[in-house]
C-alpha cells in the first residue's frame, strides 16, 4: 500500500492537486480558443449564420454524453486511465475539426467539436478527482484549486486565436483551423500529464484504503454508508445552480445588443462573468470547509438571488446587468464547488466515480435545457421576465434542502451514515 497514514495521504494529495492543476491548465487553454472558433467556422462550412449555434450545441452534447462512459471508466480502471482517455478523444476531435476546415466537410466538424465537448467532461471530472484521497478539513479547497485552474484557459485560451491563425498558416492549414493545433498540443499534453502523474491512482488508493478500516488514513476518505438523500440534494443543487446560470448568461449578450450595447461591453461582460464563475472558486472552497457544504450553496442561493434581482429590476442598465453577471457567475461557483463536494462526501467508495458522471450528465442537460428555453421565454417575457422565472430554480434548490434537513432530523439514520459535517 503507497499510503496509510493521514500524513502520507496529504503528502500525496499535494502531488495529485498539482497534477489535475497542470491538466486544467493545458486543456483549458485549448479550449477556451476552440470555443471562440467554433460558431464562426459552423457559419463558414454550413453556408448559413443559422448552424453556428451548433458549435456550442455539439461541444455540450459531446460533454454529456462522455460524462457517464468515463465515469464508468474511472469506477473500472481508476482516475489516470479515465482522464487520459478523455483528453486523447478531445485531442482527436481537434484533429477531426481541423480535416473537416480542410475539406470543408460540415457534418465532419460537427463530429469534431462533439469530440472536442469530451474535454469539457475531463475537467469536471478532475474537480472529483481531487476530492478522491483529500481529507474532510481541506476537501472542498482542494476541489476548489482545480475549478479555480479553468480561469487560466477561460481568460488565455481566446487571446491564442491570432496567434494560432499563425500557426495555422505556417502549417499550411485554412486560416481559421490554426487555433485546433493548440487545442490537439494543449489536450495531448493534458493526457500525458495525467497518465504519467497520477501514480498511485487517487481513486484506487481510496478504494484501497476503503477495505482496510485498522488504516488511519482512511478514517477521513468518506462515509462507509451510502448517504443517498445528501447525494440527490447535491445533484439537484448543481443542476439547478447551473441551469439558472447557463439560462441568464445565454440569453444576455443577446439582450445587450438589442438595447443597443457595443460588442466591447458585451465582451467586457461576459468576461467579468466567466472571472465570477472560476477565479474566487477557492474562497468558496475554503468557506464550505469553513461552515459546511450545505451553508455554502445557501450562500450561493442568496448570490444568484441578488443576481436575478440586479439583472431583472435593472434589466434596461447596462451597469445592473454587469453587476448581475458577475453575481450570477459568483452563486455558481459557491453552489457548484460546496455541491461537488457534498456529493462526493456523502457517497462510498464504491459508487463514487459512477453518481459523480450521473450528476456531470444531469448538469450538462439541465444547463442545455436551460438555454434551450432561455430563448423562449425571453420571446415570451423579456430579459427581466426570464430574470423573474430563473428564481423558480433557486427556490427549488431552498426547497430541497429544507426537506433534506428534515428528513436527516427525522431519521437521523435512515438506513444511511449519520451526516458528519454541517447540515
Amino acid at each position: 500500500m503507497t499510503a496509510t497514514t493521514e500524513g502520507d495521504l496529504e503528502v500525496l494529495q499535494q502531488r495529485v492537486r498539482r497534477i489535475l492543476i497542470t491538466g486544467q491548465v493545458m486543456a483549458g487553454l485549448g479550449m477556451g480558443a476552440t470555443l471562440s472558433m467554433g460558431a464562426i467556422l459552423a457559419s463558414r462550412l454550413s453556408g448559413s449564420e443559422a448552424w453556428s449555434g451548433m458549435a456550442a450545441t455539439m461541444s455540450t452534447l459531446g460533454a454529456a454524453l462522455a460524462a457517464v462512459p468515463l465515469a464508468r471508466l474511472a469506477s473500472r480502471s481508476g482516475r489516470r486511465i479515465s482522464l487520459f482517455t478523455g483528453a486523447l478523444l478531445a485531442a482527436s476531435g481537434a484533429i477531426t475539426t481541423i480535416v473537416s476546415t480542410m475539406v470543408a466537410f460540415f457534418p465532419l466538424l460537427l463530429v469534431g467539436l462533439a469530440l472536442i465537448g469530451v474535454g469539457t467532461a475531463v475537467n469536471l471530472q478532475s474537480r472529483f478527482a481531487a476530492t478522491d484521497i483529500a481529507n474532510d478539513r481541506t476537501r472542498s479547497r482542494d476541489l476548489s484549486l482545480v475549478v479555480w485552474a479553468t480561469t487560466v484557459g477561460a481568460v488565455s485560451g481566446p487571446n491564442l486565436i491570432t496567434p494560432g491563425e499563425a500557426v495555422g498558416s505556417f502549417l499550411g492549414l485554412p486560416e481559421l483551423a490554426g487555433p485546433f493545433v493548440f487545442t490537439l498540443a494543449a489536450q495531448t499534453l493534458a493526457a500525458v500529464v495525467y497518465f504519467v502523474g497520477l501514480r498511485p491512482d487517487p481513486l484506487l488508493l481510496a478504494r484501497e484504503l476503503a477495505r482496510d478500516p485498522n488504516s488511519a488514513g482512511a478514517k477521513s476518505l468518506g462515509p462507509s454508508v451510502d448517504n443517498v438523500v445528501v447525494a440527490r440534494t447535491a445533484i439537484i443543487s448543481i443542476a439547478l445552480s447551473h441551469a439558472t446560470m447557463v439560462a441568464v448568461m445565454a440569453m444576455t449578450p443577446v439582450h445587450l445588443v438589442n438595447h443597443g450595447a457595443s460588442l466591447a461591453i458585451v465582451g467586457f461582460t461576459i468576461s467579468l462573468h466567466i472571472a465570477g464563475m472560476y477565479a474566487l472558486a477557492p474562497v468558496f472552497g475554503m468557506l464550505s470547509d469553513r461552515i459546511g457544504r450545505i451553508p455554502t450553496i445557501l450562500v450561493g442561493q442568496v448570490i444568484l438571488l441578488a443576481s436575478l434581482l440586479f439583472t431583472g429590476f435593472g434589466s434596461e442598465n447596462e451597469l445592473a446587468v454587469v453587476i448581475g453577471l458577475v453575481l450570477l457567475g459568483l452563486g455558481w461557483s459557491a453552489a457548484t464547488v460546496a455541491g461537488s463536494t457534498l456529493l462526493s462526501e456523502s457517497t462510498i467508495i464504491e459508487k463514487r466515480a459512477a453518481r459523480q458522471g450521473i450528476s456531470d450528465l444531469v448538469m450538462s442537460g439541465s444547463g442545455a435545457a436551460g438555454g434551450a428555453l432561455a430563448g423562449v421565454v425571453l420571446a415570451f417575457l423579456g430579459y427581466n421576465g426570464l430574470s423573474f422565472v430563473a428564481l423558480a430554480l433557486v427556490a427549488g434548490v431552498v426547497v430541497r434542502i429544507t426537506l433534506t434537513r428534515a428528513t436527516v432530523s427525522a431519521s437521523p439514520s435512515g438506513g444511511v451514515e449519520p451526516i458528519t459535517y454541517d447540515i
